[in-house]
């Protein structure tokens, strides 16, 4: 297994980026902010009004870094990836799975089963804390709901219909997500699933978690040679990173969903960590520099891979499951085993 590097997080406003003796240089207003070697880092992801200079491109490429940008409230702009690796027939072979039905709906229960599961799991490892017996109760229910969920998705002859049961299943889900949050006051209250925009606090912070998530599925999906755009559960459109998208799925509860519980649960985010332009809610940048510090620390912890039998850094998990499928594209496995936290 390939080792964990860092990712590079710019939230200063106006930083500049450039290559000095092989590492990473940030100047801020003219004077040295920091400087990281090259061979430590991935990634790097910069919100906002980032300046970079015409050689540190070229720089980032040669050395397998990728180069994201994002807008201050993290809306995804563009991407810089360097020589692609891996090699054509992996890709065509992924080309012609696109087109296989039996393929894709073998791929995409797996993927639906590993969603459910881990929302259900979620739930029921929330519950037991819980002293409100109402509360409790509405839970249980929809743990129940999920189970009947996970039962079903195997039946589904086609794409789409699976689509159609991982959107009730998400329903279910989200349908009790306010009673795992423990709060004061109406601030910090979920209501429902809101995307683009998010519509209050929790919502935002989720969007701003599934954002990193993507942003490191996506590398992932790229470093074991497979196409980004090219996906089976999430349609395919110019521009879109569909794979990377359905391979998030499983993976949006255990790693997003449990570090938003935690951070609002604990008091590390509150509600007036946002700020608000109705109808959409964005963190503060002081917001952002506690959940991507909670985000890196919770990267660097272990856990044992349910298929892989070895303990693996979370951070990871997307790498593990990108290789696992390009496996199963090689016919080296019969099918894809997804992520299940335990």
């Amino acid at each position: 297994m390939r080792k964990l590097g860092m990712t590079l997080y710019i939230l200063t406003q106006d930083s500049y980026l450039h290559c000095q003796n092989h590492a990473v240089e940030i100047i801020v207003g003219g004077e040295e902010k920091g400087r990281i070697p090259a061979h430590n880092v991935d990634s790097i992801i910069c919100f906002g009004n980032t300046t970079v200079s015409t050689p540190f491109f070229a720089f980032c490429a040669q050395n397998g870094i990728t180069l994201t940008f994002l807008s201050d409230t993290g809306r995804f702009y563009g991407r810089l990836q360097g020589p692609q690796s891996g090699n054509i027939l992996l890709r065509q072979q992924q080309f012609a799975d696109v087109s296989d039905p039996f393929f894709s709906v073998s791929l995409v229960k797996n993927i639906l089963c590993g969603k459910v599961g881990n929302e259900k799991l979620l739930l029921q490892h929330c519950a037991r804390d819980l002293q409100d017996k109402e509360k409790k109760s509405r839970i249980a229910a929809a743990a129940t709901a999920l189970t009947t969920a996970i039962r079903e998705l195997p039946i589904c002859m086609t794409v789409d219909e699976l689509r159609g049961k991982e959107g009730a299943a998400a329903a279910v889900y989200f349908s009790v997500f306010d009673d795992l949050l423990k709060r004061d006051g109406p601030m910090m209250t979920f209501q429902k699933r809101s995307r683009r925009p998010p519509e209050n606090r929790v919502n935002a912070l989720l969007s701003f978690l599934y954002t990193l998530l993507k942003s490191d599925v996506q590398s992932a999906v790229e470093s074991v040679g497979l196409d980004p755009a090219a996906g089976f559960l999430h349609t395919l459109r110019p521009g879109r990173p569909a794979l990377a998208l359905d391979l998030m799925e499983e993976l949006r509860a255990p790693l997003c969903d449990r570090l938003a519980l935690s951070l609002i649960n604990r008091g590390q985010i509150q509600g007036t960590d946002f700020e608000a332009d109705t109808p959409c809610y964005y963190l503060t940048d002081k917001a952002r520099k506690t959940v991507l510090n909670a985000w890196r620390d919770r990267k660097k912890q272990t856990v044992l891979h349910p298929f892989l039998k070895e303990k693996i850094e979370i951070g990871l998990i997307p790498f593990a499951q990108a290789q696992l499928l390009a496996r199963v594209i090689r016919g080296d496995l019969d099918e894809y085993p997804p992520f299940v936290w335990r």
